[in-house]
């Protein structure tokens, strides 16, 4: 399912990749991209993409910028809002890196202060989205490993199905899931 829906993903977003290549490139100087190591299944270090939301060289302190954080372009407000920004990753699902449904990928620097059982989301590979992100996206991904391991212990075919409805819901009616 994940091949067939990054190849489906890639191709039905690779229209919009280059408008939103060339108007991240005209709003502020710097790489198309945002490449950060993140935590996979089995605790495993990967390089996720996104497309770049913020000025290049600003974010240092590894926290999550607001809505209104001044380090956030304005063609990244947009991506965020729309969750547009998420659209690389189709190619870390191709590489076999991500799924579509799983836990957020973790950023590699938060590792050290997980605990064990919070260490469970790690059983399963991230997603593109999740169970917490069409539960209460609005609150820090730290806050949501409840529902992470919620997720790991219920894996299912249906689950990941229903999750994947909601997202495209919530996408569409333009309160993001991803």
């Amino acid at each position: 399912m994940d091949v067939i829906g990054g190849i489906v993903g890639l191709g039905i977003t690779a229209v919009v990749y280059l408008p939103i290549a060339v108007a991240i490139k005209l709003d502020s100087p710097g790489p198309i991209f945002f490449v950060q190591e993140r935590i996979g299944k089995g605790e495993r270090l990967f390089k996720m993409h996104k497309f770049r939301t913020m000025h290049w060289k600003t974010r240092t302190d590894g926290t999550k910028p607001g809505p209104n954080d001044e380090r956030v372009t304005r063609v990244g407000r947009f991506l965020r809002r729309t969750s547009m920004d998420e659209l690389p990753q189709f190619y870390n699902v191709l590489r076999g890196e991500m799924s579509l449904v799983g836990p957020r990928p973790e950023q590699a620097q938060l590792l050290d202060r997980y605990q064990n059982w919070q260490r469970r989301r790690f059983a399963v590979k991230p997603g593109l989205t999740g169970w917490w992100q069409v539960n209460g996206r609005k609150q820090p991904m730290q806050d949501h490993i409840e529902e992470d391991i919620y997720y790991v212990e219920h894996v299912s075919l249906w689950l990941d199905l229903v999750i994947l409805f909601r997202t495209a819901w919530a996408v569409l009616n333009g309160k993001g899931a991803i």
